[in-house]
């Protein structure tokens, strides 16, 4: 499966990446809700890039463990 392929498997819309908050707002795609201490809920938004190198640790940990790495599959299910 090539990048775009994996990226199709994400519903995309203008947000901020957790690891890139300086770059505002780009398209992003939700991959957890956290519940701070403080209270609240707190969205996880990430960038293309940032779920193309999530998926190649996912693909890397799936390998190394013998399982079968299925791509798309990011987001918590909570």
């Amino acid at each position: 499966m090539d990048q775009q392929q994996i990226l199709d498997l994400y519903e995309w819309e203008p947000g901020v990446c957790f690891r890139h908050p300086g770059d505002g707002e780009v398209p992003t795609t939700h991959v957890e809700t956290i519940r701070p201490a403080a209270g609240g809920i707190q969205d996880v938004r990430a960038c293309r890039d940032c779920v193309l190198a999530m998926e190649a640790t996912r693909a890397t940990a799936a390998q190394r463990e013998g399982l079968t790495y299925a791509p798309g599959e990011l987001r918590r299910r909570t």
